[in-house]
């Protein structure tokens, strides 16, 4: 087994996802993470449910949805990278990582950091985990919180 599929390989499949802010639910859909080019990159689709009625309308208006990102591995230095797009038309570089149980994604940008942290349970049937965001890359202010659940 290649290292890409060993250390990918808890994310494959399918998975439910609640997103929340300050305890609210902004955002409930799925992602799927599957194998392309014979397991050398792992390919990951999102979508989301049509928002409730009681969804603030400025989450509703900068939803990302459906989202698609592409994660390869870098041999010589053994990193990942995330390629990222959505509906909105943001294309995204991202740093990855998913060792033992932690999961992490990064980005440096001037004006808007991004960083990702997520734990995987040891059955594997869950992940909590949030994004942070930062102008400066010094003070970082939690953006919002997920749930992703095996389907």
């Amino acid at each position: 087994m290649s290292e890409v599929r060993r250390r990918l390989g808890p994310l494959l499949g399918m998975w439910n996802v609640t997103a929340t802010v300050n305890g609210k639910v902004t955002m409930r859909g799925w992602t799927s993470f599957a194998w392309a080019d014979e397991g050398e990159f792992l390919v990951q689709r999102a979508d989301a449910d049509p928002p409730g009625d009681d969804v603030p309308r400025e989450w509703v208006a900068d939803s990302p949805f459906p989202t698609t990102s592409v994660i390869g591995f870098d041999d010589g230095s053994k990193t990942f990278t995330m390629l990222y797009s959505d509906a909105r038309g943001v294309l995204r570089v991202y740093g990855m990582d998913l060792d033992g149980g932690t999961w992490r994604i990064w980005r440096a940008a001037e004006g808007f950091n991004q960083r990702f942290t997520g734990t995987v349970t040891a059955d594997g049937k869950r992940i909590t985990a949030y994004w942070e965001m930062s102008k400066d890359g010094i003070k970082w202010a939690k953006d919002f919180d997920m749930t992703y659940t095996r389907s």
